[in-house]
């Protein structure tokens, strides 16, 4: 049986962009990237909120949440250490959308710039896109401190 349903188009999409300066050098950036991606990730107040990160083409991005439990959001796409990472997948999003995250560091002297890139397409619910924006700038915000600290 099918059943259609005109309540929310499919083709909606999805786009924030970000970008910060870290006063650190590109290879500090680079590893509080993967950190935050990876072990030391939090929620916006400031709960763990630990994640695997295989940083690898075909990598995955998950919340292991032991016993054979957790959430897929994405799969390395392309990786060049230290500027570019790509993860493309379902991210928080458990319905019909596919998600493209780029992260671009750039060396700028003794400073990197970190470019963020989101795109997503299809069914998008109202919280996360209005919710993303703040959240990946918090997430910027933490592979800052990350790296400055070190």
């Amino acid at each position: 049986m099918t059943t259609l349903t005109n309540e929310q188009q499919v083709a909606e999409s999805m786009e924030i962009r970000k970008e910060i300066e870290i006063k650190a050098p590109i290879e500090l950036a680079y590893e509080a990237l993967l950190e935050e991606l990876g072990p030391e990730s939090q929620m916006m107040d400031g709960k763990p909120m630990p994640f695997v990160l295989e940083p690898w083409p075909g990598g995955r991005w998950f919340r292991d949440l032991g016993n054979n439990s957790g959430n897929l959001w994405g799969h390395v796409q392309v990786i060049k250490a230290p500027t570019l990472l790509e993860i493309w997948g379902p991210m928080a999003m458990s319905y019909p959308a596919i998600n493209h995250i780029q992260y671009r560091l750039k060396a700028e002297g003794k400073t990197t710039r970190l470019t963020l890139l989101h795109r997503a397409l299809g069914l998008i619910t109202a919280d996360h896109r209005d919710g993303m924006p703040k959240g990946w700038g918090y997430k910027i915000e933490r592979v800052r401190t990350l790296a400055e600290r070190k």
